[in-house]
């Protein structure tokens, strides 16, 4: 019995560590806070170049950064003394080993430090919303530690020098606008670009995948028309699961009917998501309509799996457990697929099993949720 207790104690700590979309930080902030989030316009971006030979010239960082901010149109403030909503915070450095600023200016051995191995060059995004750092922050780095190294190799001069224009060229491509306008809530700003004809498809993909774990309701109608663009129909699939219930009939219908087997998994993707998400069981009869489906796509099916087993009704354990007897008499180590479906079908009835077990326990034993709170946080991951 302690051994137990260890393990769920074990398990519901790991629900604490696992990561969160940066805007889950937003539940931490009051109402009034979180409306001055989602009325930001006006911005001050403060930037900071350090070298292991002192400061260097951050102009160009900054104005990488208010250029960036400006395709979301957000308006950018040079003079401090200017009215502004948010201060959006730069620090560059060529070693960045830990996080934080002491009083002498000098990075901070944080235990919360997001780049405790790092030695190299990097830049740390954060912001204040007034006089307060919310815990949102950001980082990118160099594809190289060494920067003196680098440097030599690409007869690149001064490494400090050489270090900081790198660091310039990756935030030309990190989309740090989109994620922050995801944490500020602000649809609107994201579905504006989605629609221009210049964006990229590779930018639109984020876009959507944003406008989905942000839950934006205004989202919606965007993301049905999406689902006629080939190249953007897969993305927009799992965006719908995180909208929520609405999302059911669509999914369930290109589930069924689409003859696109990669729309298809998404699909049931999305399905899994609502399901886990909100509870709602109802995505478990188009799952189980279609699980061993003639003709289906081994890709499909494990994606079916994946989302049964998100979903805690006992109506799918028989089925899984069915194909799952099927599917272990075949040997195919080299079939990646098949093996694919068989990690699924074992973490889906699995957790389907610890349902029925915590159905039938005593309100002593509710503890024991942590064990499903933990699996499918990583299954998330997995599938």
């Amino acid at each position: 019995m302690r051994a137990t207790l260890l393990l769920v104690t074990l398990a519901c700590a790991i629900v604490v560590l696992i990561p969160l979309p940066s805007w889950s930080y937003r539940d931490h902030l009051t109402a009034e806070q979180k409306a001055q989030l989602e009325k930001i316009q006006t911005l001050r971006i403060d930037v900071i170049a350090l070298t292991d030979k002192g400061a260097a010239d951050a102009a160009p960082l900054a104005d990488v950064a208010a250029r960036r901010m400006n395709e979301l149109e957000y308006a950018v403030v040079q003079d401090g003394g200017k009215p502004h909503d948010a201060v959006l915070k730069i620090k560059c450095e060529q070693h960045k080993t830990w996080e934080g600023t002491t009083v002498a200016g000098g990075d901070a051995d944080l235990p919360d430090a997001p780049s405790r191995l790092w030695k190299g060059p990097a830049c740390q995004l954060t912001y204040l919303l007034g006089d307060m750092k919310v815990k949102w922050q950001k980082e990118v780095r160099t594809d190289f530690e060494d920067a003196e190294s680098a440097a030599q190799a690409a007869h690149g001069g001064e490494p400090g020098a050489y270090a900081i224009a790198k660091l310039r060229e990756k935030l030309e491509l990190y989309d740090f606008p989109l994620l922050l306008t995801a944490e500020w809530g602000q649809p609107n700003r994201l579905l504006k670009l989605l629609d221009a004809a210049d964006t990229p498809k590779t930018r639109k993909i984020k876009i959507i995948s944003l406008l989905g774990e942000m839950q934006a309701d205004a989202a919606l109608p965007k993301l049905k028309q999406a689902l006629q663009d080939r190249e953007l129909n897969k993305e927009a699939a799992v965006a719908l699961g995180d909208l929520g219930p609405e999302g059911i009939p669509i999914l369930a219908d290109i589930l069924k009917t689409s003859k696109q087997t990669d729309l298809q998994a998404a699909a049931a993707k999305g399905l899994g998501k609502i399901g886990g998400i909100n509870g709602d069981v109802r995505v478990v009869d188009p799952l189980l309509s279609m699980l061993d489906a003639p003709g289906l796509d081994i890709r499909v099916q494990t994606e079916i799996v994946w989302a049964l087993g998100k979903v805690p009704d006992k109506r799918s354990l028989a089925p899984l457990k069915a194909l799952y007897k099927k599917v272990l008499v075949i040997r195919d180590p080299e079939n990646k697929d098949l093996q694919a479906l068989k990690e699924a079908l074992n973490w889906s009835t699995k957790q389907l099993d610890l349902d029925e077990h915590l159905s039938q326990a005593s309100p002593d034993d509710e503890f024991l949720l942590c064990f499903r709170l933990v699996s499918t946080a990583w299954s998330t991951d997995i599938s």
